[in-house]
C-alpha cells in the first residue's frame, strides 16, 4: 500500500469517526430524554446517565396528564401552529409573488425594508406588540378608545395576529418564485388573467416543496414557542404545552421524569411531520438556496 492510499484511508477513518463522534453527541440526549421518561423517579437520581433501566415504568406519562390539562394544551398548540401555517403560506406566497413577478414602484426599498426587520430581535418588539393587542379597540371588552376590557389577550387572536406573515416568510417565498419563468405569467395576461388568478391558478401549484418546507418551519416554530405564548396567554384554559411543561420546573426542585415524558409527547408531532414530509423539505430548502 502506497503512501497516497494510506493518507486516504486515514483522511476517512477521521472523516467517519467525526462523524459518528457529532452523530453520538446530537443523538444521546433525545434518547436520554426517551429512556427517562420511562424512569422511575428514584431511578433518575442514582442511575441518571443511562439508557437501560432496571424497571419501565408508564407512571411519569400518567403523572403528565394527572398534573395538568395536557389535551387541552396539546390542542391549543396545534391550533395555533396550524393556523400560523396557513397564515404563512397564504399572505408569505402573495407577498413573495409580488416581490418577485410584479413591478412597481418602490418594490427594492419595500423588500429591503421587509429584510432589515428580521434584524430586529423579538424581544425588543414584545411590549409594542402587548401593547397593541391589549389596548385594540372594541376588542375584548374594550371601548372605541381600547379601554375596559383586554383586548385580544387570552385568545388565540393573540398569537395568530402578530405571526399571521413573517419576513423570512416572504423571503423564502419570494426566492423559490424567482426560480419559476416569467413566461407562463405573460401567456395567462394575454389570455386575460388577472394577477390574482395568476398567482393561485398557475403559479401556487407550482410551489408544492417551497411551500412543505416553509410550512414544517412555521409548525415547528409555532410548536416550540414559549415566551409569546406565556405573555399573552394567562388563562389556564389558553395555555400551549410548551408553557404548561414549565409546570413540573420549579425554583428548587425539577420533576424530571413527568418533564420528559411531556416532552416526548410534545416532540412526536414535529418527529412525524418531518419523517412524511423531508423529502419535500430538502427539495424546497435546494430549490430556494441555489437562487
Amino acid at each position: 500500500m502506497n503512501s497516497r492510499e494510506v493518507k486516504r484511508r486515514t483522511k476517512s477513518i477521521l472523516w467517519y469517526t467525526g462523524a459518528v463522534l457529532i452523530s453520538l453527541a446530537t443523538v444521546y440526549p433525545f434518547l436520554w430524554m426517551v429512556s427517562t421518561s420511562f424512569k422511575p423517579e428514584a431511578e433518575i437520581y442514582t442511575n441518571s446517565l443511562s439508557l437501560l433501566s432496571s424497571k419501565f415504568t408508564l407512571a411519569n406519562y400518567a403523572k403528565v396528564f394527572r398534573t395538568m390539562p395536557f389535551a387541552r394544551y396539546f390542542m391549543n398548540s396545534f391550533i395555533l401552529a396550524a393556523s400560523g401555517v396557513a397564515t404563512n403560506l397564504f399572505f408569505g406566497a402573495l407577498a413573495g409573488y409580488g416581490f418577485a413577478k410584479l413591478k412597481f414602484q418602490g418594490r427594492k426599498v419595500s423588500f429591503l425594508i421587509l429584510l432589515s426587520s428580521m434584524m430586529i430581535p423579538a424581544v425588543a418588539t414584545m411590549i409594542p406588540q402587548f401593547l397593541v393587542l391589549k389596548f385594540f379597540p372594541l376588542v375584548g371588552g374594550n371601548n372605541l378608545f381600547g379601554q375596559g376590557g383586554n383586548g385580544f389577550i387570552n385568545s388565540y387572536f393573540a398569537i395568530i395576529i402578530p405571526g399571521a406573515v413573517g419576513a423570512f416568510a416572504v423571503f423564502f417565498m419570494k426566492q423559490f418564485f424567482e426560480t419559476l419563468p416569467d413566461e407562463l405569467a405573460e401567456a395567462a395576461r394575454v389570455d386575460g388573467c388577472g394577477e390574482f388568478k395568476i398567482f393561485t391558478k398557475i403559479y401556487f401549484p407550482l410551489i408544492k416543496p417551497a411551500a412543505i418546507t416553509l410550512a414544517i418551519m412555521t409548525f415547528q416554530s409555532g410548536w416550540n414557542s414559549f415566551m409569546w405564548p406565556l405573555i399573552v396567554l394567562n388563562s389556564d384554559k389558553m395555555k400551549t404545552v410548551q408553557v404548561g411543561l414549565a409546570t413540573f420546573q420549579y425554583q428548587y426542585d425539577t420533576q424530571y421524569g413527568p418533564l420528559m415524558a411531556g416532552t416526548v409527547i410534545a416532540t412526536l408531532p414535529m418527529v412525524l411531520l418531518f419523517l412524511f414530509a423531508q423529502k419535500y423539505y430538502v427539495e424546497g430548502i435546494a430549490f430556494s438556496g441555489g437562487k
